[in-house]
């Protein structure tokens, strides 16, 4: 049978859909190759939340069918994902030497196609339809990074699809639709079969991950459905931990935060999006809080759990930023006191709103910007995994280092990743190590505690 390769860009739900797809594909009897140039075919999973993105990936289709012109003129080659559902035909009017274009709701058919275009049935094919009841097509795993056969300690969950919030900077209401949940016993039952599979920890995946199920399921004694699910999830056997990503703010409701203090399961770590601390901002992004009310989520959490881990993602250089409202971002980071920040250089995305919007801010002064915010949140990091050394944590032993194979790395439960000298038979194992230095966020663990 043929087989194939998946390169990703983007977000861990890119991850998960090309683990998906893997998994699909190698049941249907592909197997998967070392590399594109090994591979019958080409699959480029993409994102368009910049620019950039959109452009790395169609620079390196770019390259792989030059190659393929000369070498292996009969290799298949295709784009999925987020790219794929908003450019459509125009990919392969742009690059005639794809053959596959397949949208956000149609990772369920990519071994109906594949067959198809390798059995010499069709020639091109581009299929970005929305499809009802795409959420749930696709569930498949390919455990412990891509290797069939070994064993995963973590393994994401996509439990909906879709975003209803239509920030103004971004695309994605647009290349992954409306919000469509799973069921709550559907996502249990493949959490299950995870756990049983060696699976210790669970994340659970979504656009805005909170807004689970709101459509589908009632409050039960103030609770909303996401609660409602990670208390199903947090009741499965063996399973020791559970994480969520993204969130929106809007989602930490009471019920929440107070599911931190009483389901054990339920790490204390929280990725919780700011975009910028400026209030005007925020209101032309179309984020639907203030500074003041995310500042407040985040002392409802730290009251629940001292020790939680909080990251966000910013923009700088959204349409119209000032130096007054760089400032306010700034002082938002030392308020906040993040572990760490996913830090974005604003990029137009054609058909959002602030791509029209005056006063685009001059690529120069984005990068100057960016560059200040990274100095600060780098200082306040480095500050925060120094407060460490000298104290004990629980981590979960993941796998080998990829620098150094006789260390094994894992995280803390507030989501700090740590290495320690050791080998594959601590994979899956709860360990407490005493933390002795640190490195660019990173901890580093005293083997001693091994022999304890």
């Amino acid at each position: 049978m043929p087989s194939v390769y998946i390169k990703t860009y983007g977000c861990q739900m890119n991850e998960r859909d090309s683990e998906a797809v893997a998994a699909q594909l190698v049941s249907k009897g592909y197997s998967l190759a070392a590399s594109e140039t090994s591979a019958d075919v080409v699959l480029l999973n993409t994102c368009s939340v910049r620019d950039l993105a959109e452009q790395k990936a169609i620079d390196k289709m770019r390259n792989l069918v030059g190659v393929a012109r000369r070498e292996r003129p009969e290799q298949i080659f295709g784009f999925m994902g987020c790219m794929a559902q908003s450019r459509g035909k125009e990919l392969i009017d742009r690059l005639p030497d794809v053959d596959l274009v397949l949208g956000t709701q149609k990772f369920h058919r990519a071994a109906e196609y594949l067959d198809e275009l390798l059995a010499g049935r069709r020639d091109k094919i581009v299929d970005t339809d929305e499809e009802a009841g795409s959420q749930a097509t696709i569930r498949e795993h390919i455990l412990a990074g891509g290797q069939a056969g070994q064993q995963a300690v973590t393994a994401f969950v996509s439990i909906m699809q879709g975003c209803n919030q239509h920030c103004t900077f971004c695309i994605v209401p647009f290349t992954r639709g409306e919000e469509r949940s799973r069921t709550i016993p559907d996502i249990v039952s493949e959490c299950r079969e995870l756990v049983g599979r060696g699976v210790k920890e669970i994340t659970l995946l979504g656009q805005i991950v909170t807004s689970f199920g709101k459509r589908d399921y009632p409050l039960v004694d103030g609770k909303s459905a996401f609660v409602q699910l990670v208390e199903a999830v947090h009741g499965i056997e063996g399973l020791e931990r559970i994480r969520f990503t993204s969130p929106h703010p809007k989602g930490y409701g009471d019920d929440l935060a107070e599911a931190y203090g009483r389901l054990p399961k339920l790490v204390e770590s929280a990725h919780i999006p700011s975009q910028s601390g400026s209030n005007r901002l925020l209101k032309l992004m179309h984020r639907g809080y203030t500074r003041e009310r995310f500042l407040g989520i985040l002392d409802k959490l730290r009251a629940v759990k001292s020790g939680m881990g909080i990251t966000t993602d910013v923009i700088v250089g959204f349409p119209g930023e000032t130096e007054e409202d760089f400032a306010e971002t700034l002082s938002l980071a030392d308020a906040a006191q993040f572990d760490n920040a996913y830090i974005f250089k604003y990029s137009p995305r054609r058909g959002t709103p602030a791509a029209d919007m005056p006063d685009q801010i001059p690529q120069e002064v984005i990068e100057e910007r960016h560059a200040r915010l990274l100095e600060r949140i780098n200082a306040i990091g480095a500050e925060k995994y120094s407060a460490f050394v000298g104290r004990r944590a629980e981590i979960l032993v993941e796998r080998p280092s990829k620098k150094n194979d006789r260390r094994m790395t894992g995280r803390t439960r507030c989501n700090k990743i740590v290495l320690f000298d050791g080998d594959d038979r601590h994979r899956g194992q709860l360990m407490e190590l005493d933390i002795t230095r640190t490195g660019s966020f990173t901890l580093y663990g005293d083997p001693a505690i091994l022999m304890d």
